[in-house]
């Protein structure tokens, strides 16, 4: 008898899951499946489970495909389970390529395809339809999504949208989705969201065209460069009843928001100054050593830094200004922006010609916190007082890029609208649309003062 295993979380379970499970069966005669618990997804970065686990079994034993059943709950659990049960064959989906080759020196290795568009899923919770996210752009970010979005139960990436043919379709092959297109259009027929991650200058137009569509908007940042275009679309998401959501990872990972509420629990006291940094020596044929218009440190690494300003400062500032040191071609190499509060101060630093050090310091009446490079990719900071024997130390995850943290959050938001909850941005520890208005307003200032 040929014994074969796989695991699975089979969170919200669909089409994808039943056809994994029947052609695990069709290799062998007995088939193992082991189940994840929820707090074992939560070590390894799966987000945003929803069903329970008792759900979750029940579904995978309904297929009739199944033999028998495991709970996984620990790391290694799987070399033990092939040795528990004898099994001859180990398998999981194809997106997991390579991953368990170490497991072919204990039987054989099989991935099978993906089913490519679960967008015909079988019956599921009338709470939590799965999200299927079309990507709009294939370049640097966007190489990052489709494996992040794996990690995110709830939320599938389905297809992708570039203007040209020979970056779209390689894409597309590259990640296993199941379409490509050149036409926006045709491509937003096909998705219930977005994310885009195009240059920088064709964010508005993309997003305008996808709240009218009436689809959700995860937009890579800077989501836009005005004000008054961050206020429109966000009006926009409101009338269309649709999530509208700006995607700076820093302010959704579980580090950064533990950062912040510490600073706001008085235990550093009154936030009196801020100093925010983030730079990066870039090779020079890069997009934002180039783009004359939308290129430079600023408007490429400021969004980290300023979101940390307004996120611990407020969006009330008196006064902004800029320095800069600017390259040949005028834009800037390293730029420094200075805020001036009613009772606060702070400073951001970025640079793509020009290094320096990358830490975040909240400086406080009773202390300070002080989160070392790079803090943007929060996992420790650390609370300091006048006594230098005092130090409280604080440590947090940061999974892969991150970016599965925002894909959670927008899924989360995206399946509260469905469920009848107001479209906004309740949760203060996170990005709220009033604060990406405010980053919109400073870069309008910025590029004007620049340009002029």
């Amino acid at each position: 008898m040929t014994k074969v295993i796989t695991y699975g979380t089979f969170d919200l379970f669909h089409e994808g899951h039943y056809n994994l499970l029947k052609h695990a069966k069709e290799l062998g005669d007995y088939l193992i499946v082991g189940i994840t618990t929820e707090q074992y997804d939560l070590t390894r970065g799966k987000l945003n489970v929803v069903d329970s686990l008792i759900t979750r079994i029940d579904n995978v034993r309904a297929t009739g495909f199944v033999d028998e059943i495991v709970i996984e709950d620990h790391t290694g659990q799987k070399v033990e389970d092939i040795q528990k049960y004898g099994v001859d064959i180990f398998t999981v989906g194809s997106d997991w390529v390579g991953t368990f080759d170490y497991i072919e020196q204990y039987c054989k290795v099989v991935y099978l395809p993906r089913t490519k568009n679960v967008s015909s899923t079988m019956k599921r919770t009338d709470r939590s339809p799965v999200l299927n996210i079309g990507i709009a752009g294939t370049g640097r970010v966007a190489e990052r999504f489709p494996n992040e979005i794996k990690l995110v139960s709830g939320a599938n990436a389905v297809g992708v949208f570039n203007p040209h043919y020979d970056h779209a379709k390689p894409f597309m092959e590259k990640h296993e989705l199941a379409f490509w297109t050149n036409d926006y259009d045709e491509f937003l027929d096909k998705i219930d969201a977005v994310y885009i991650a195009t240059p920088h200058e064709t964010h508005y137009d993309y997003a305008k065209r996808a709240i009218l569509a009436g689809k959700h908007v995860l937009c890579e940042k800077p989501m836009v460069f005005k004000k008054a275009e961050a206020e429109e679309l966000f009006m926009l998401a409101k009338e269309k009843n649709v999530v509208l959501m700006e995607a700076i990872k820093t302010a959704y990972c579980p580090g950064f928001k533990q950062l912040i509420s510490v600073a706001r629990s008085g235990v550093i006291g009154d936030i009196c100054d801020v100093e925010a940094s983030f730079s990066r020596i870039t090779a020079p044929d890069k997009r934002e050593m180039n783009d004359l218009q939308y290129g430079g440190a600023f408007t490429e690494f400021g969004s980290y830094c300023l979101m940390a300003v307004i996120k611990l400062l407020g969006k009330d500032y008196k006064d902004v200004r800029f320095e800069s040191v600017k390259m040949d071609n005028g834009l800037d190499a390293y730029t420094k922006a200075h805020f001036t509060y009613e009772n606060a101060l702070a400073t951001t630093k970025n640079g793509v010609a020009v290094k320096t050090e990358g830490g975040l310091i909240v400086a406080g009446t009773k202390g300070y916190i002080l989160a070392p490079s790079p803090w943007w990719l929060t996992t420790n900071f650390q609370v300091r007082y006048e006594d230098p024997n005092r130090i409280d130390n604080y440590t947090s995850k940061f999974l892969g890029t991150g970016i599965r943290y925002e894909i959670a959050e927008f899924t989360r938001a995206v399946g509260n609208l469905r469920n009848g909850e107001s479209n906004s941005s309740a949760n203060i520890y996170m990005l709220t649309r009033g604060e990406s208005i405010a980053l919109a307003g400073i870069y309008e200032k910025f590029l004007s003062q620049r340009d002029n």
